[in-house]
């Protein structure tokens, strides 16, 4: 007989950085998925420490008047969105709230200066990226955490990914077998898509198999290989675009760097509003296509490799850095060599804001005031969040 997980009642107190509410009994915490603060529920335990536990809501008893019905019939199950249950309103809230806690408790920030949460243009149908693993007979879908383990759901719609990358998907279920992944992107602004492995052989009336595709953000086009990475959020990524060229606020003669510049996404935007951009990138594929993004622009010059090692050879002082490090951050090294430039200002943009406020702290330490945190809800639905830093040198 296989012993029932325990059940408890709390009240939810707060949000947590990875998409939990947060109750307490009896000293410990207990992370619950898919509660709302000011909630009383009944949260089933799963894992259990000496100091906290996680777990689940099972039964809510005192609702939050933000809790609605979840839209999409995998909410739960799938895994891949943590906030459905939501109002979105209130999501945009509770993501300015927990990067200003996480600006207190990890950057020990006393009053962070974060600017209300930008909320995103399209709440449902944004993702321009999808990624379906394939089970044994051919069938696409996700991979979610089930207890101790993990399951296979299949998926016929995601109610998050472009609705032509539903379409492609309705075309493809069903004949993934024998592959590990199908990777579907998509480019809202120019309609070309990208779909990978090469399945012709199998689906010769869906088009895949290519090198590349394009798309364009306020204006300017990119191409975008399969090995790349690209914003999942296209209308999104124009919005953040935005911020960060506002916060440089360039007059027309800085010099730039644009670290960790990827495609030139920063680079190309904002070549046309500064005399000179310094890109820095350590993957071949990714400036392999920024060299094509940066054809026509004379003032854009790309350096392959990684920031760490060559933010400390530029032989100059720039006006501004922007910064687009990936989840972990900033490499130390790198952190240490920008203390060393002392360009005046930085633009850090951040999809995690825990290591963002770690970096920050280390910035902020070595000579910098923290101007402003804007977070920008680039992943509705979900508990990630996009931030844009905004420091300048003391």
């Amino acid at each position: 007989m296989v012993d029932k997980a325990p059940r408890i009642s709390i009240t939810l107190v707060d949000m947590a950085f990875q998409g939990a509410a947060i109750g307490r009994q009896d000293g410990k915490v207990i992370f619950a998925e898919y509660g709302i603060p000011g909630e009383e529920v009944v949260v089933e335990l799963e894992k259990e420490r000496r100091d906290y536990a996680l777990g689940r809501v099972v039964e809510v008893i005192s609702p939050s008047p933000w809790r609605v019905e979840p839209p999409c019939p995998y909410f739960g199950v799938c895994g891949g969105c943590q906030w459905q249950h939501i109002a979105y309103q209130e999501q945009v809230r509770l993501k300015g709230h927990v990067v200003a806690q996480q600006l207190i408790r990890i950057g020990k920030f006393v009053q962070p200066p974060v600017s209300p949460c930008i909320p995103a243009p399209e709440p449902l149908g944004y993702r321009n990226h999808a990624r379906f693993s394939a089970d044994e007979e051919g069938n696409l879908g996700f991979v979610s955490r089930a207890g101790s383990g993990y399951q296979f759901i299949r998926i016929e719609r995601c109610l998050l990914m472009h609705p032509w990358i539903n379409e492609m998907l309705a075309q493809l279920q069903g004949k993934g077998k024998g592959q590990h992944q199908v990777a579907i992107r998509y480019g809202v602004n120019t309609g070309q898509g990208l779909i990978h492995p090469d399945l012709r052989h199998v689906v010769p009336s869906v088009p895949s198999g290519q090198k590349f595709y394009e798309e364009e953000l306020l204006g300017h086009r990119f191409r975008i290989s399969g090995a790349s990475f690209f914003q999942t959020n296209t209308r999104g990524a124009e919005k953040l675009a935005g911020v960060v060229r506002e916060r440089l606020s360039p007059s027309g003669n800085e010099t730039v760097v644009d670290a960790y510049a990827g495609v030139g996404t920063f680079s190309v935007l904002v070549a046309p509003f500064v005399r000179r951009v310094l890109a820095i990138e350590e993957s071949s594929a990714a400036v392999e296509d920024a060299l094509y993004n940066i054809a026509g622009l004379d003032n854009v010059i790309y350096r392959k490799g990684k920031v760490e090692a060559l933010l400390g050879e530029l032989g100059i002082v720039p006006d501004a850095i922007i910064l687009d490090p990936p989840r972990t951050g900033c490499h130390p090294k790198a952190i240490e060599s920008i203390l060393k430039l002392k360009a005046p200002k930085l633009v850090y943009v951040s999809c995690s804001p825990d290591t963002l406020a770690r970096d920050l702290r280390r910035l902020c330490d070595g000579g910098y005031h923290l101007v402003d945190v804007t977070p920008i809800d680039m992943f509705p639905q979900t508990y990630h969040v996009e931030c844009v830093a905004t420091l300048e040198l003391r």
